[in-house]
């Protein structure tokens, strides 16, 4: 006879594995490798799969590793997803668990996905005879990096063996305080594009402004105007576009036959997103012909929007109001960052919610150099992870 799980068992689980989780998350901080690169990271977690007595599957998308919770009778599927790449930053914390990688660092809080996925499995495998169905632990490459991991995953159809009926993740937030999640019904976070531009013109001395047509001018110019145009096309509506590269490689007396920039473009209208694709080239290059310059603007697609499929996310919120309480569970605002994780949410059922990392100090970003979280969040994401999927797995 199967004995009923609670969310006090789920939590009595995690709380015996909690210096586990916090180890795995450690070793994943100090051994930092980048999208695609992620061998020895893939290695490990099917190490530690293979530990728990877990079936694995690896080479997911290359470097990733997919664990297979069997229940103990048959049910519906569901998967668990941790992103396991770092970013290329040099880290400045000075801990005992700092990157070992030069250049290479987990600014991002996916060594943490990955281990509270790691401990949500342990949890799951340990408590399997007590509930039916699967549960896929997809622990994917290559999230910071377009084409995205998650395009891959799906286009060699790794999900299967079952095909799960939807998809979960999370995502650390230090402006929330641990303890704390953060869900959003709908479409959550913001589309994102790459954006290359080479402005050209014709360069030579600096002292002889007469003979040149000069790409800088051109390219600072129509950063101004296309900034003032887009305002006028945005009207209103919730658009970015920003640029953060500006390459003009000349010398104090010598001016370049070319400028390149480089920026992204974020929107959460599908519609819109395919206007803009076409308008910004077409307008960029006739406002550089106008100057005598000309330019070439490159548009790659990058990630879809996050949609919150509103079923699965009330399931998720209600499990996490059943595991820590009502007043630990908060409302999202639609956030312009990206996750590769929209791509599932565009051929599946997908709830992506954030979860609290944040302490009492000053908070650091994500992205940063001395980023970091407090780990008392890991048993809470790993938790609101396993009940989640039971949940889900009930729905």
């Amino acid at each position: 006879m199967k004995a009923a799980i609670t969310p006090e068992r789920v939590k009595h689980a995690l709380e015996a594995i909690h210096e586990a989780m916090v180890a795995d998350r450690r070793h994943l901080h100090q051994h930092p490798e980048l999208s695609f690169q992620e061998r020895n990271t893939g290695t490990y977690i099917a190490q530690r799969l293979k530990a728990l007595g877990i079936e694995t599957r690896e080479g997911i998308a290359g470097t990733g590793v997919i664990g297979v919770v069997r229940g103990a009778g048959t049910g519906p599927c569901i998967s668990l997803r941790a992103d396991i790449d770092a970013l290329p930053i040099q880290e400045t914390s000075d801990v005992p668990y700092r990157s070992r990688n030069a250049g290479v660092m987990h600014a991002c809080g996916h060594d943490a996905h990955t281990a509270m996925v790691l401990g949500a499995g342990q949890v799951l495998q340990e408590l399997r005879q007590d509930w039916n169905g699967t549960v896929l632990l997809l622990f994917q490459p290559g999230e910071e990096k377009i084409p995205g991991g998650a395009s891959l995953v799906l286009k060699e159809n790794a999900l299967r063996d079952p095909v799960p009926k939807g998809i979960i993740g999370q995502h650390v937030t230090p402006e929330l305080a641990v303890g704390k999640v953060g869900f959003h019904a709908g479409p959550f976070m913001a589309s994102s594009d790459e954006l290359y531009v080479t402005v050209r013109g014709k360069g030579g001395h600096a002292a002889m402004p007469a003979t040149l047509v000069d790409p800088i001018v051109i390219a600072a110019k129509l950063l101004l105007a296309l900034k003032e145009e887009f305002e006028r096309y945005r009207q209103g509506r919730n658009l970015v576009l920003a640029f953060g590269k500006f390459i003009a490689n000349g010398a104090t007396n010598v001016v370049p036959n070319e400028v390149q920039l480089a920026g992204t473009l974020r929107t959460f209208d599908g519609t819109l997103r395919a206007e803009l694709h076409t308008w910004l080239p077409r307008w960029a290059q006739e406002f550089c012909s106008s100057l005598g310059g000309s330019c070439v603007f490159e548009v790659r697609s990058g990630y879809p929007v996050v949609i919150n499929d509103p079923a699965l996310t009330a399931t998720m919120r209600q499990a996490a109001v059943d595991y820590i309480g009502v007043e630990n569970v908060v409302d999202m605002p639609q956030r312009m960052g990206s996750e590769d994780f929209a791509f599932y949410t565009q051929v599946m059922p997908g709830c992506f919610f954030r979860l609290g990392t944040g302490g009492n100090g000053a908070v650091k970003g994500l992205h940063t150099p001395d980023f970091d979280i407090e780990e008392d969040a890991l048993v809470v994401g790993a938790g609101v992870m396993a009940w989640g999927a039971l949940s889900a797995l009930t729905s």
